[in-house]
């Protein structure tokens, strides 16, 4: 549905984008995470075709996006920074889409807002608090029936019931009609319930690329003791980060799982647990290969 293949940006001398390649699945929610920084947003516009790459392509069902008029009507954006003209409202708005989005739906228009209640059609859209233009922003972005939904910080500044109300909104379009999703947020707790794709960025690359079960799967966390002397595991196994308190020892390991407990059960524990991880504890120890890992600070 959409790929990436090695996209090069630079700004002024920075290269923001490195050689960046992903694939999106049709129908699938795609989370894209990395420290701040990393190029997350900036992918993201080249994706919706506000920035033309250096070098590399960006594919939309094999049709490159820049100045592609036909592709662009597929795609929705709702960016971190929203932008709407000045003194309008949401019909002003609606009725600015409707001349760009050849499906934008009339009649899910008007049944969203049983969703927003707190909408005002008639009020100036700058003059709403900052998580009422963003719910504005949904309906629209719903409203328009989009094929593929970008989003860059999605829920951020909205309340709890409304954040819920969003996403049962966009994984019931995922689920009926197929819709793409891709979605950059620092929220891993959140995306842990709603992606089944997550790609890690750092520096301007894409440098994990899995579905949310293998990188899952690929990274174990285990607490462990023995009865005697602590074995050597560091040759036998690759463990990312070992840290002791009293005889329990837990180690974050990369690897098949059953391979590495079937090693370690070798060395005959007196305890050992493998626990799950999250994804953001995946996404800490990813990076901390890449000089990104949480440090000690004595001030």
């Amino acid at each position: 549905m959409i790929q990436g293949k090695k996209i090069c940006k630079s700004f002024d001398g920075f290269k923001a984008l490195n050689e960046a390649s992903f694939h999106v699945q049709k129908g699938a929610v795609y989370g894209l995470v990395g420290p701040n920084g990393a190029g997350k947003s900036t992918l993201l516009r080249h994706i919706t075709g506000v920035f033309r790459q250096d070098s590399g392509q960006i594919l939309v069902d094999g049709e490159e996006v820049y100045e592609n008029p036909a592709v662009k009507s597929k795609i929705a954006y709702i960016p971190d920074d929203m932008f709407y003209f000045r003194q309008s409202n949401i019909v002003d708005m609606k009725n600015y889409y409707k001349g760009i989005y050849p499906k934008f739906d009339d009649e899910l228009f008007e049944k969203l807002f049983e969703c927003f209640p707190s909408i005002d059609k008639k009020k100036n859209i700058r003059r709403m608090s900052k998580g009422m233009q963003k719910q504005t922003a949904f309906l629209l972005a719903i409203a328009m029936r989009p094929e593929i939904l970008i989003l860059d910080e999605p829920v951020d500044g909205l309340d709890p019931v409304m954040r819920r109300q969003i996403w049962s909104i966009i994984l019931n379009a995922v689920s009926e009609e197929e819709m793409t999703v891709m979605v950059s947020s620092h929220n891993l707790r959140e995306l842990e319930d709603v992606c089944d794709h997550v790609g890690i960025m750092n520096k301007g690359s894409i440098i994990i690329e899995r579905s949310l079960s293998e990188l899952q799967s690929s990274v174990s966390k285990v607490q462990i003791a023995f009865s005697g002397e602590v074995p050597s595991l560091k040759e036998e196994l690759n463990i990312m980060n070992h840290t002791s308190m009293g005889k329990v020892q837990t180690l974050i390991i990369k690897g098949d799982q059953q391979e590495i407990k079937d090693k370690l059960k070798s060395y005959n524990p007196i305890l050992m647990d493998m626990l799950p991880l999250t994804l953001e504890e995946i996404f800490i120890y990813e990076l901390g290969g890449e000089d990104y890992g949480v440090k000690d600070i004595i001030l």
